[in-house]
This record gives structure tokens, C-alpha cells and sequence, in this order.
């Protein structure tokens, strides 16, 4: 089917900052219809068969990318919140630098399912992986106002006082086309933003396979991928393995870069209905013949 009229197929309509959705003129938006019949048939082949992460754009929020790590390959453009005593946090353009590993960790991880993803930085952790909240906030609305395709957060806040300020940024990022990915907590703590329903949720399985992933059924995580003795990048140029949902989150980050490659205009709401289809867990099952997916929720 040719989906080239559709309006989710054509390219990203400017938006204003704080302007809702439903905000925008009426006459922007003729009637269309939407096709049922899009999705019919999707598979892993349909998803990503062939695709390589070209063309897509991805950033990394965390602690920093080494850029000269050879797991990673090169760094797009590297950005930092810098924070000063009595002023607001502010963004500014720096060398691709992680002292901690742990923002390297995971942009190796995407490099090595999507090989040829454009990847970028922004620096929110200091040096021993820990950050403020305030600067957690500043490098995310830096990066929705970049227009990143994905942008992987490993890592959260459990400050209340942010709580929604957090889940208008996500809300921001899901309604200007750039999909969230988020690590759950590894702890059975109540934080943010991994919990909104704005953003693709990850925890761990066990399993070896980078490529492999399942629906949970019984959200709010919503996804769970490689996470338990990851191979990735340390610093200083070498390898370790490390366990964590924060490694199993760019696996679906890398994941969804490889999708919106061979699919540039999945919509983020697009982009997790393929990701259900595609999960390992997702099948026809049952003899009633309905054509109803059913789940089998993994064992962690």
C-alpha cells in the first residue's frame, strides 16, 4: 500500500513550546483518512529486515560518550549542563568526554545493534554517575528542542517536585515525533519518567540475544531486553560486562533506531505498537481462531 500521502509520512510540522496538540489551527488539518489496514501482516522482516539505523538520530542522556571509544565510533555533536550556584542550569556544546562509562556503555550498546545511527550526547551525570534533578530537566528540554529521533534515558529521579515538569517534557518529546526509551528503576522505588505512559519503558531479561525482546504484559514497564552480563564499553577504550536495566535499554533504543530506519514516519505511538508486534513474546496462539494476539508474560 502506498503511504506516502499519509499525514504521519510527510515531514515534521513546526511546533511552538507550550503549544498543545490540540491547539493547532483547524484548517492545518483537512480531513484524511487513515488506513485500518497499515499495520496488517508486520513482522520483524517488515520492521527492520535490512536496516542498518541509517538516517535516524539518536541521543544518549546520561553521563557523557567517549567519543574516541572504538565500540561507539564517531559522536555527532556532545552538549553538557553545566550547573552554577544561584543561576539556572544551561547547555553548552563540548568535547565528547564520559569519565564515568556508564553514558559510554550505552551508546556503544546502540552503535553495536544499529551500526550506522547517527549518535549525539548530552551530559546530565557528573563524573560519578549522579546529577541533579534540575539538570536532568535542562539536558532533556535541550535535547526534545533538538528533534532527536530517540533519546535514551538511563536513568531517573525520584524527586516528587519534578514529577511534572518531567511529564511535560515527555509529553513535549511524544507529540514532536522523538521517542522516548527509559530504563526502570532498578530498585522497587517510585520514580521518573520511566512510568509515563509518554515513554518506552525497559527493564532486564537474562537472555544473551541482543535482538531479543519481550512485551510485558502487566505494565507500567512495558518491555524487557538484554540487561544481565552486557558486554560494553568502559573507559579507557576497553570492555567489561555490566548488569542493569540501564543496559537494557539501548538494546530497544537500538532497536527502534533500526525500525524508524527502514520506517522514517512511525509516530512514537506508531513505533511501540511495532515494537509489541515484534516482541518474542507476541504470537497467535490459541485454537479459537479470532485473530486475537495473545501474551505470554517472561519469567525475570
Amino acid at each position: 500500500m502506498d503511504v506516502n500521502g499519509e499525514p504521519w509520512r510527510r515531514e515534521r510540522q513546526r511546533h511552538f513550546s507550550g503549544l498543545p496538540a490540540w491547539g493547532m489551527p483547524a484548517a492545518e488539518h483537512p480531513d484524511e483518512l487513515v488506513p485500518a489496514d497499515l499495520f496488517g501482516g508486520i513482522d520483524r522482516d517488515w520492521a527492520m529486515g535490512g536496516a542498518d539505523g541509517a538516517g535516524v538520530r539518536v541521543c544518549v542522556l546520561d553521563s557523557g560518550i567517549d567519543g574516541g571509544h572504538p565500540m561507539v565510533g564517531p559522536v555527532e555533536r556532545a552538549w553538557q549542563v553545566v550547573a552554577e550556584d544561584g543561576r539556572a542550569p544551561r547547555v553548552e556544546e563540548c568535547e565528547p568526554r564520559d569519565a564515568a562509562g556508564h553514558g559510554t556503555a550505552c551508546a556503544g550498546i546502540i552503535r553495536d545493534i544499529a551500526p550506522r545511527v547517527s549518535i549525539s550526547s548530552v551530559k546530565v551525570l557528573g563524573d560519578g554517575r549522579s546529577g541533579s534533578a534540575a539538570a536532568l530537566i535542562a539536558g532533556l528540554a535541550y535535547a526534545v528542542e533538538q528533534g532527536f529521533d530517540v533519546i535514551n534515558m538511563s536513568l531517573s529521579t525520584a524527586r516528587l517536585e519534578f514529577r511534572s515538569r518531567l511529564a511535560e517534557l515527555c509529553d513535549r518529546a511524544y507529540f514532536r515525533r522523538t521517542t522516548l526509551v527509559v530504563a526502570a528503576h532498578n530498585l522497587p522505588i517510585e520514580s521518573f519518567p520511566w512510568s509515563f505512559s509518554s515513554v518506552v519503558s525497559v527493564a532486564s531479561h537474562a537472555e544473551p540475544e541482543p535482538l531479543r525482546y519481550y512485551y510485558n504484559a502487566a505494565p507500567p514497564v512495558e518491555f524487557c531486553a538484554r540487561g544481565v552480563r552486557v558486554p560494553v564499553a568502559s573507559p579507557g577504550g576497553g570492555t567489561t560486562r555490566n548488569t542493569g536495566n540501564s543496559f537494557a535499554a539501548p538494546h530497544i533504543a537500538g532497536i527502534a533506531a533500526l525500525i524508524l530506519s527502514k520506517r522514517p514516519w512511525l509516530t512514537p505511538f506508531q513505533l511501540k505498537s511495532v515494537l509489541y508486534h515484534c516482541a518474542a513474546n507476541v504470537s497467535a496462539q490459541g485454537d479459537d481462531h479470532s485473530g486475537v494476539l495473545y501474551t505470554r508474560t517472561p519469567q525475570r
